[in-house]
Order: structure tokens, then sequence, then C-alpha cells
């Protein structure tokens, strides 16, 4: 007979002391998203429990050396709407990469998160910062 482990309480503290820093310099964002979030949800760990926060915080560092593959830059657009009257708008992927790619970084992860109010607590863990430098040395991250 096998056994299902779930997380505890004493686990859970564990997990949320934990963090990770990933170098996005050079990487692919959807890629590197997948395992992001992957980290944020707590889905490689062996107590991994659905209805349970035990999933690690996440710092990226060189946000803006994120790269894209094939012709997505050109073609893909990001939509958004304002709230205001004809406010819809467009964003082309390579605009974001130009001007927020901390921003483009924080939209993939976030939508590949489950959508409840469980991921907002999620993805309040993800960290991104566009140069080398971060300001989280007390939590002790691991390259990851």
């Amino acid at each position: 007979m096998t056994k299902t482990t779930l997380a505890t309480v004493g686990t859970r503290h564990a997990a949320m002391s934990t963090w990770h820093v990933v170098d996005a310099a050079g990487r692919t964002l959807g890629r590197m998203a997948t395992q992001i979030a992957t980290i944020l949800m707590g889905k490689h760990r062996p107590d991994y429990t659905p209805h349970m926060l035990v999933g690690e915080g996440v710092i990226v560092v060189n946000a803006d050396k994120v790269v894209v593959t094939g012709n997505k830059a050109e073609t893909r657009e990001y939509t958004y709407y304002t709230g205001f009257p004809g406010g819809l708008r467009h964003v082309k992927l390579a605009d974001y990469l130009a001007k927020a790619p901390d921003e483009l970084v924080r939209l993939a992860v976030r939508r590949m998160l489950p959508k409840n109010r469980l991921a907002r607590k999620m993805f309040s863990r993800l960290k991104v910062y566009r140069g080398p430098l971060h300001p989280h040395r007390a939590q002790k991250p691991t390259a990851k």
C-alpha cells in the first residue's frame, strides 16, 4: 500500500524560508518561466500539496538579457485594457523587451500559475531585477 505524503506546517515553513536565484542571461523566456512557476508552486518537492503554499521564493536577475526564439519578438502582441472607452492597447513583445523586461518575466510567470487566491501569494514571492544585483542577501538564496 502506498502512502500519500502531504505537507505539514513544519515543512511549509521550511519551504517558505528557501530562496533561489535564477540568472536570466541568455535563457529562453518561456522555458525559464515554466521552471520558475514550478518552484513557486512547489511541484518540484516530494511533499507538494495543491491547497497549501509549499513553494519556495525565486529571485530573477539579469531580466534584461532574456531571449525569445523565432520571430516572436515581431509577431507576438500583448493586449491590455486601460479601463477607459476605446482603451484597448496592444504592445509587441519586442517593445516589452526593450522597455520593461522585468515586467515581461513577471507576466510570463504569472500566466503559468493557477488562477486562484493561492497563486497571488505564490506570485508575491517572485522578485525580478533587470541587472545582476539584488537586495535579498539576507535570505541566503541558492543559485538555480
